[in-house]
């Protein structure tokens, strides 16, 4: 390590302006605690990149500047990537990818700023490009898990972490009928072959989201590259009694639209409408090119034409959803769901994809999604003592994970800052019940999969709320609890921003489900590792 006792320290922001603008002050906040940390540890801070005061921030907001930025950094200076905000991992993954120093990403520990998810962006991407780092998170920067973490990587330039959680997928632990019925499901699904049609690749900067095609091709499972461009064309296309109809369906089903009559800060029913169209559009364009699950970016550039996908993503991840029929008057995927991978993350195409189908075999509650790991933190009360995630999308949930489905479900005008266009969200308060929770990523130029067990926790109507305004109210939210995994586990094990969700009937077959998804995907060539209490021969170990 430097004789200098000297840091470096970046931070990667959004892309777009007004986010970086509104998001700085909190950043300045947490830097200022991290600095006072690395202080009291006989370290001091340079910062590799100033404030902007014409941009009214100083984060890295491109992937051009990244370059400028790191050209200036000398490669074996130890080095942290700090954030309190959600951020575009390609702004700073170029100079990442040749630092020679040790390189620790930190993040904040805050339901509003969300560093932490976007932290563990930077953390999955890192991993797919090989690029060594440790990670840290912290409230305040003056626990002792953060301090020691930091003395630690001072020291060694690693922190070491707790993954005594993990443990790698052996079929010969497990009873041979689920093996076997795993096997067979993902053999069938890999030698038939599947379509994914990605509506443009690359979203928000997420390079861990992109699966290269030699990884994918091995499951079985081929791209269709398809555009946004496309899809608004074919938008244009869908009449206006057409749109008209899906609304009605949703109105009947007895969802809520909160719609006013300023479009620039509320959702108005043009703008619903304007979803609607782009729902039919959608799956019409889905089955001209055979599509077994597609992915809508929406960031950037359809956000700039049309309102948000996300009524229509949530829309399309669940079975009962409103029927969509051909400019020949055929029905759609009808009578199933069309699974749908938020913000084309492929990872999670891949884990819809499979998880769909294969919990429709064995007679489970079919409807999946991913949500961010936005935060989390204990709750006490009301019969509970867990540790409660903040499960939390944009709007990609089903109706049928929500507690009274649609019944339960409202559409709320998506934050202007991010949604220029409007259009609404498809909220809800997912339902109590058992999960099976997942996350495919890339390590070692090889698809892997972490696969454990859980349950959403009933919380009451006050904490949910509470959590709710903390994070981003517009959105669907769960209150997960991980089964035998620990926050800080948790944080230094998960390859994404994102992880992936699943109900199953009762306790047994949620583990049941997990060990038969976990031969299925073994069949198709990912690698699996069992994450925290998941029954393998009989018993919790």
């Amino acid at each position: 390590m430097s004789t200098q006792k000297e840091v470096w320290l970046v931070a990667s922001g959004d892309l777009r302006p007004k986010a970086n603008e509104d998001c700085w002050p909190a950043q300045l906040e947490m830097e200022t605690r991290l600095g006072a940390a690395i202080s009291a540890l006989g370290w001091s801070v340079k910062r590799a990149h100033p404030y902007n005061a014409a941009k009214k921030h100083g984060f890295i907001d491109s992937q051009k500047y990244g370059m400028e930025v790191f050209s200036g950094i000398p490669a074996d200076a130890p080095l942290i990537v700090a954030e309190s905000v959600w951020q575009y991992t390609h702004h700073v993954l170029a100079g990442l990818t040749t630092h020679r120093g040790p390189i620790l990403t930190v993040a904040n520990w805050d339901g509003q700023w969300p560093g932490l998810v976007g932290m563990l962006n930077i953390n999955g991407s890192l991993t797919k490009a090989e690029v060594a780092y440790s990670s840290l998170w912290s409230e305040n920067f003056d626990d002792d898990f953060f301090t020691n973490g930091l003395r630690e990587w001072f020291e060694t330039g690693k922190v070491t972490h707790d993954l005594s959680h993990v443990r790698a997928y052996d079929a010969a632990q497990l009873p041979q009928d689920d093996v076997k019925t795993g096997h067979e499901f993902g053999l069938a699904l890999k030698n038939r072959k599947a379509i994914m049609g990605v509506f443009d690749e690359g979203c928000m900067g997420m390079f861990n989201a992109i699966v290269p095609d030699h990884l994918l091709h091995k499951t079985g499972i081929f791209k269709e590259r398809l555009s946004q461009s496309a899809l608004y064309a074919r938008m244009l296309t869908v009449s206006d009694e057409e749109a008209e109809k899906v609304l009605q369906w949703l109105l009947d089903k007895g969802m809520t639209f909160n719609w006013g009559t300023d479009g620039a800060t509320q959702l108005t029913r043009e703008q619903t409408l304007g979803q609607c169209k782009m729902y039919i559009a959608a799956v019409r364009i889905a089955d001209d090119f055979g599509c077994d699950t597609i992915g809508i970016q929406y960031q950037q550039g359809l956000k700039d034409l049309a309102p948000a996908s996300d009524l229509v993503e949530g829309l399309l991840n669940n079975t009962d959803r409103p029927p969509v029929f051909s400019e020949d008057g055929r029905e759609l995927y009808a009578g199933a769901a069309l699974p749908h991978f938020n913000e084309v993350d492929e990872c999670a195409g891949i884990d819809a994809l499979v998880t769909y189908h294969l919990w429709r075999q064995l007679g489970q509650p079919a409807e999946n999604t991913l949500h961010d790991l936005r935060w989390g933190a204990q709750y006490t009360g009301n019969g509970i003592d867990e540790y409660v995630w903040v499960f939390l999308i944009s709007g990609a949930a089903p109706p049928e994970h929500f507690i009274g489905g649609y019944q339960g479900a409202a559409s709320d005008r998506q934050p202007a800052v991010y949604f220029r266009m409007g259009g609404g969200s498809l909220k809800g308060v997912s339902k109590p019940g058992n999960i099976v929770w997942s996350r495919i990523y890339i390590q070692e130029d090889a698809l892997h999969c972490d696969l454990g067990v859980g349950h959403v926790a009933d919380l009451p109507e006050e904490e949910t709320n509470r959590r709710w305004n903390n994070t981003t109210p517009e959105w669907p939210i769960m209150h997960g609890v991980l089964h035998g995994v620990s926050r800080d586990q948790m944080m230094a094990r998960h390859q994404a921003n994102h992880i992936h969700v699943v109900y199953t009937n009762d306790e047994a077959s949620a583990h049941r489900a997990c060990r038969i998804k976990a031969a299925a995907l073994d069949a198709m060539g990912i690698r699996v590792h069992f994450c925290g209490d998941v029954e393998l021969a009989g018993a919790v170990s």
